[in-house]
């Protein structure tokens, strides 16, 4: 099974379970990590906004808190934009169902993007910002929120425990997708060691980068400019 089918298959299969699980491993600090990026971003209500591997819609929910009103879902999960225009009736008519290598957008289309914990599933990570890139405004921004492995050792001992053993035990006890919970964790781990995402970024033509790092190093959020 090719990564866009694997991945499609995944959260389709989850996405009844996918928000409960959210809070519930991350303790709720997921909340916290969406608002960090979207201040950092200087979402207003003049923003644009694609939200992209939007899932079931808390970072599109949280920006249109912030007073964004113009945007759009997209996902290449069926069953999660479902679930999205459930949670939330203002976006009815503006989900897309697509792969952020594929945005059927034009140029110049949006002020700003956000994909949270998504940029791991893409399966041409440099064609999906070349995407960005193109359907950007000028000086518009691409903000990523994503896990890494810290630094710290004694963190990194912790987190590691708790993404190989607990992570895993309790999504599949939950979801009943023991591939779904085992895929996310290892996903992970092969996006930390391989992936530059500054690198990548630029390389797509964005003109500047800026990463932070959230709780303890656990977490980046990346901006890139246009």
């Amino acid at each position: 099974m090719n990564k866009q089918k694997q991945v499609r298959r995944i959260f389709d299969s989850i996405s009844y379970r996918y928000d409960f699980l959210n809070h519930l491993l991350s303790g709720g600090v997921d909340f916290y990590w969406r608002k960090k990026a979207l201040k950092l971003s200087n979402i207003s209500k003049d923003s644009i906004l694609l939200d992209v591997a939007c899932g079931t819609g808390d970072f599109a929910i949280a920006a249109k808190k912030m007073g964004v009103n113009k945007i759009i879902g997209a996902d290449l999960s069926l069953n999660m934009l479902k679930l999205f225009t459930k949670k939330s009736d203002w976006i009815k008519g503006n989900l897309v169902e697509t792969v952020a290598e594929e945005i059927p957008f034009k140029e110049n289309s949006f002020t700003n993007i956000t994909v949270a914990f998504g940029v791991r599933n893409f399966y041409n990570l440099l064609e999906g910002f070349k995407s960005f890139h193109r359907i950007l405004k000028k000086n518009g921004k691409a903000t990523i929120l994503e896990f890494r492995l810290p630094s710290n050792s004694l963190v990194k001992w912790v987190y590691l425990f708790y993404f190989k053993n607990i992570l895993p035990f309790v999504g599949n006890l939950i979801s009943k997708d023991k591939e779904a919970y085992t895929y996310l964790p290892e996903s992970v781990d092969e996006f930390d060691a391989k992936i530059d995402l500054k690198k990548y970024l630029l390389d797509a033509g964005f003109s500047k980068v800026t990463i932070k790092q959230a709780t303890f190093g656990i977490v980046q959020i990346a901006i890139a400019e246009k």
